[in-house]
């Protein structure tokens, strides 16, 4: 269990122990934890600092800006009452539009995840990969295997506080910069080795009130414009959370084959027509609608990251909207046998 008072009483520890867990990484522990260690030693030998940087007159302006942004965000985010460390205090010009890419799998018949498991954090509901390719390749086996697959592009990962993970490229273009950096530091802050749907269910809704919180330094006028997005962004989300539902309950009442493949052909006409209706401002609801990806994989990561977003709510409302307060009591429940029951309220 990686709780705040735990991470931040291990923190010294943990960067003395960083080089020596990348080295023993290195070791020869099959090809995909090589291929992780050879990724995260590329990531923290390019780091530079942001200090630095931004001291430095060649640094483009645009740069110059994000850069200041994130510190800023850093800032916030202690206030909060998060474990910020020496976390993006330095940055790494990654190339391309993504830092890792993730593979979910689920068995047939199933919305849930099926995991991988990995030493330290437990099950999680992915697998990801520095390399496009080999991403492509682990869905590829698995599809072999049967399984449904999804691939993710992912901005920003977190080692859970073990190293200083630094802001990337891809990252600091984000329009979400201030909501991806608030999930990652929750994630550095709190997390419970396999109890996925705690720690991403936690870490997006604090990263969505964060955004907003943070958006009131810039005056009303912008914390609305956040408000109006991270309502829609969850909008959005409940539409799939009701067709994942359904299609859960197909699956549990209709034996495999012809006739349950059509019905669920159905429901996902049906999901998309909901979507493509939508009153949205801040995206297209009619591109959403004919582009969102409804196979079971993705909507198993959709769930795992979105399905409490509205018990979260309810939650906050019952701290009166004081967000650290919130943070405070879910460092709590954390230490309960079952964090989400402990601080959710129970589904409608």
């Amino acid at each position: 269990m990686q709780t705040k008072r735990a991470a931040t009483a291990a923190l010294s520890f943990r960067r003395r122990l960083a080089p020596f867990l990348v080295a023993v990484s290195l070791l020869p522990l099959g090809c995909y934890y090589a291929h992780l260690a050879s990724g995260q030693t590329r990531m923290l030998i390019a780091r530079q600092s942001i200090d630095d940087l931004l001291a430095k007159p060649a640094t483009p302006p645009e740069l110059a800006d994000r850069l200041r942004l994130a510190a800023a965000v850093r800032a916030f985010a202690s206030e909060l009452g998060l474990d910020v460390g020496e976390q993006y205090t330095s940055y790494v010009d990654w190339p391309g539009d993504r830092v890792v890419t993730t593979v979910v799998a689920t068995r047939p018949g199933e919305v849930e995840a099926r995991g991988f498991w990995f030493p330290l954090i437990g099950r999680v509901p992915y697998k990801g990969f520095f390399e496009l390719a080999r991403a492509e390749s682990e869905a590829a086996r698995l599809a072999a295997e049967g399984l449904d697959t999804c691939l993710v592009p992912v901005l920003a990962y977190s080692t859970l506080g073990w190293m200083a993970d630094p802001l990337t490229a891809p990252l600091a273009r984000s329009p979400r910069l201030a909501e991806t950096l608030i999930h990652e530091l929750v994630h550095a802050t709190v997390y419970l080795a396999s109890e996925p749907d705690f720690n991403e269910g936690l870490a997006t809704f604090v990263g969505q009130e964060g955004a907003v919180r943070f958006a009131e330094r810039d005056g009303a006028e912008a914390a609305a414009r956040e408000r109006i997005r991270v309502t829609e962004d969850r909008r959005v989300a409940a539409e799939l959370q009701a067709f994942r539902d359904d299609v859960r309950e197909l699956y549990a009442s209709a034996p495999p084959g012809s006739e349950r493949e059509t019905a669920r052909a159905e429901r996902e006409r049906s999901a998309r027509a909901a979507l493509a209706g939508l009153p949205l401002t801040t995206r297209d609801p009619a591109w959403l609608a004919a582009n969102v990806r409804l196979n079971d994989a993705c909507q198993a990561l959709a769930g795992t990251y979105q399905g409490d977003l509205a018990r979260y709510a309810r939650a906050l409302e019952a701290d009166r909207g004081d967000l650290s307060r919130f943070l405070a009591r879910a460092l709590e429940a954390a230490e309960a046998p079952d964090p989400r029951a402990a601080l959710l309220p129970a589904a409608p």
